[in-house]
């Protein structure tokens, strides 16, 4: 075998050569680095993928469907004097490990009635792609039915940004029509934009062990995962923030100043365009947007000032609270906004550089 750079055969770069062997009249064959396999998990049998990528590079990858439909299974044993929300926390963190199957027993006994009506509602509520296979006294068993490669994780975060601008649009409308029926539904979607991001941390922790499959989910690189999870979780926050304006409106029953609440529209429709801008800029990978939506995302400070500026007769010292409550919650959607566009800069940074 020939050697390079370093005479063991390995590159500076980690890279590895390798002879081309002509065998049986009709084919190559190339021997692979024990190391690789041995952490790819991989074993003699095991398939492999070979795919020709542009005019000069082959791609050799563990077969994706192999590791996707891996059936990972995990037993909780619950106590009778077991709190039923750390059962719920064990419960999300397993979910999050990308177990298939999760047994929920009792030590002894059975489970109590509000440990049960707990792990239901979690797995309805927050779990995607989850369902209730077993349910009784004696035991639950939650199976996770979403494929990996069903839902790729640009899919997954552009439907939560979708449900995360819709509550805003439904609390505003609730805000002019004082209608506490319409701010319900705001916090109920709340509920869809959480389990939205629990599916990708899922995704995002599967698929950052195994280099095919983040390819297969839409990313690029592993390192892109940590910028993903707390991009997924500024655009939770998002939504909390328009919950919060909601959970006021259905507390206060009472209207606010049309001529403020048309203000507080403005404000709240130039912070969503920020947010597109800065979510726009990750789809794209674009540096130079991103760093325009951090630009923008500062003017947000001065259209609050001035609507609060503008309350110089509110009809009671509530109202002036309540305005200000609101306009602080859409502030805070412009600076998530930035928080996101900040870390498309520091994603695509390097791009920046090779093109210098």
């Amino acid at each position: 075998m020939e050697s390079i750079e370093n005479g063991n055969g390995k590159s500076a770069h980690g890279e590895e050569t390798r002879k081309l062997q002509y065998t049986g009249g009709s084919s190559y064959i190339v021997s692979l680095p024990k190391k690789w396999i041995q952490e790819l998990g991989l074993k003699q049998g095991d398939h492999v993928v070979i795919l020709r990528q542009g005019n000069s590079s082959l791609q050799i990858a563990p077969a994706s469907r192999r590791v996707a439909k891996e059936q990972k299974e995990a037993t909780i044993e619950v106590a009778k004097d077991n709190n039923p929300y750390f059962i719920a926390r064990k419960l999300i963190a397993l979910y999050f490990l990308g177990y298939n199957i999760i047994n929920i027993v009792p030590k002894d006994g059975r489970l109590q009635v509000e440990q049960r009506e707990v792990i239901k509602n979690i797995a309805r509520r927050v779990l995607m792609g989850t369902e209730i296979i077993a349910d009784s006294a004696g035991g639950i068993t939650l199976q996770v039915l979403i494929n990996l490669l069903d839902l790729s994780v640009d899919a997954a975060f552009k439907r939560m940004l979708l449900i995360s601008k819709s509550m805003y649009r439904d609390v505003l409308a609730a805000l002019r029509e004082n209608n506490s029926e319409l701010a319900e539904e705001v916090i109920k979607s709340d509920d869809e934009v959480d389990r939205f991001s629990f599916y990708i941390v899922r995704q995002l922790k599967i698929a950052i062990k195994n280099e095919h499959l983040l390819k297969e989910i839409g990313l690029e690189e592993a390192r892109n995962c940590l910028g993903y999870r707390l991009i997924a979780k500024s655009v939770e926050r998002v939504a909390d923030h328009a919950a919060i304006i909601a959970k006021d409106i259905i507390d206060m029953k009472q209207p606010i100043n049309k001529d403020v609440v048309e203000k507080i529209d403005a404000m709240c429709t130039f912070a969503l365009e920020v947010l597109d801008d800065a979510c726009l800029s990750m789809f794209k990978r674009d540096y130079e947007a991103a760093d325009r939506a951090i630009e923008k995302a500062r003017r947000i400070e001065d259209m609050e000032k001035a609507i609060l500026r503008s309350v110089t007769k509110p009809k009671d010292v509530n109202e002036t609270y309540r305005i200000k409550l609101i306009t602080e919650n859409i502030r805070r959607v412009a600076e998530y906004a930035s928080d996101i566009a900040e870390i498309v800069l520091n994603m695509t940074v390097q791009q920046t550089v090779r093109k210098g």
